[in-house]
């Protein structure tokens, strides 16, 4: 008997994406990877992410950066500073589910696609606006930067050495999980609306969605009255007993998270280790016990202390390279990464989609466009003759893009 075909989760609902960078875009990758119509509203000169090289690393016609966040998203190349081209959109708006933008605070009023305006032509409409501070301020004409909140937040205090620059996380950690915030926020709205019918404006911004995924650091600072205090060695979180980090073996590095000391004493061969309590010392004695940790462990291969740490149910593991990550088993078994053929870029390995649902599923419908190339395809789907569209493209309104 054959399987009723799966469908995506968010097939039929159809988001303007007019984000750029990261953040945004990466929040309406996440909708296009559950089926949503994602088409990117992008100026004819296209995207800024396409104009800037991540690492270095470039590509054919669409480069590495923008090829990431972008995937599963049909291009429209319209010059929102035109009568014409605003016109195009505010037709589009009226079939969208889900509009998102993240132009700094009195853009999207000045351009004329503000929430108050679009929601009069959609009462229906999502509309998730994303900032670096929040809509207004003190810092509102701040440049919303993913290090500069990094260190506004207080998150690169937690790690690193005393009286050592402040150690920033090795991602663009602010602009990820603000991403999701936008894509959570979203999807909130949407049930919201399949309930009662009634669109909302959604609003978050970098500031609150680093702050906030702190939730344990910062209630143990303002509950637990706890200061926030960085060790002579490099351990790797305030607020966790000793030793916890990054260790150097034989041959590599291995991640040691907070083992009783006796047995883990026992294991290394550090008598000192023996009489120390897990509660008291490796709090008051931190810098020590990290020392005499690192001391130890250069004695045997990162493989012969891993097999002797888990032997004892010690938590423990490696320290990857992106090169070991892709070809770890559990990875592989995950199928955490996606490939796909590209019509310009070629056979794309990429992460995939995060969630799994079982009758749901994700899946990679078409790699990142290029500039303009679906313009007509949505404008016909909106009414646009062909006649129409070509009197656009003349006038510069739009650009229709072609592989």
């Amino acid at each position: 008997m054959d399987m009723p075909a799966k469908k995506n989760i968010l097939s039929g609902y159809r988001v303007l994406d007019c984000s750029i960078a990261m953040a945004g875009p990466f929040a309406a990758q996440r909708l296009g990877d559950l089926g949503a119509d994602v088409i990117k509203v992008e100026p004819v000169t296209g995207e800024w992410q396409r104009h800037v090289s991540a690492g270095g690393a470039t590509g054919n016609r669409i480069n590495v950066s923008f090829l990431s966040l972008n995937r599963n998203k049909r291009s429209l190349a319209v010059d929102l500073k035109s009568a014409e081209g605003k016109e195009v959109l505010l037709e589009l708006v009226k079939t969208a589910d889900v509009f998102l933008q993240n132009y700094r605070p009195g853009v999207a009023k000045r351009l004329g696609v503000d929430y108050e305006t679009l929601s009069k032509i959609n009462p229906r409409l999502v509309y998730v606006s994303m900032s670096g501070y929040g809509e207004d301020g003190p810092y509102v004409n701040n440049p919303g930067q993913d290090l500069i909140l990094q260190g506004l937040s207080g998150a690169m205090m937690s790690t690193g050495r005393a009286g050592e620059a402040p150690t920033a996380a090795g991602q663009y950690l602010v602009d990820a999980v603000t991403a999701y915030s936008a894509f959570e926020g979203a999807l909130a709205a949407l049930l919201h609306r399949e309930r009662t019918g009634e669109g909302q404006l959604v609003q978050t911004n970098m500031l609150d969605a680093i702050t906030t995924l702190q939730m344990q650091e910062l209630s143990v600072f303002t509950v637990g009255h706890k200061e926030q205090k960085r060790s002579a060695e490099p351990h790797a979180h305030v607020f966790i007993r000793a030793p916890y980090g990054a260790f150097a073996t034989a041959d590599g590095y291995i991640i040691i998270a907070f083992p009783p000391l006796k047995k883990f004493g026992e294991i290394i061969g550090e008598e000192s280790f023996m009489t120390m309590q897990d509660e008291v010392d490796s709090w008051t004695r931190r810098d020590e016990i990290f020392a005499k940790t690192r001391e130890r462990l250069t004695a045997k291969t990162s493989e012969e202390w891993l097999a002797l740490f888990r032997a004892a149910d010690i938590w423990c593991g490696p320290v990857y390279g992106y090169s070991d990550l892709v070809e770890d088993a559990q990875i592989k078994h995950n199928e955490t990464f996606v490939e796909y053929d590209h019509p310009t870029e070629g056979r794309v390995k990429t992460p995939g989609f995060p969630l799994k649902f079982s009758k749901t599923p994700s899946e990679v419908r078409m790699g990142a466009p290029v500039v303009g190339q679906h313009t007509r395809d949505v404008l016909r789907e909106a009414g646009f003759s062909d006649e129409k569209i070509e009197a656009l493209e003349k006038s510069g309104a739009i650009l229709a893009g072609s592989l």
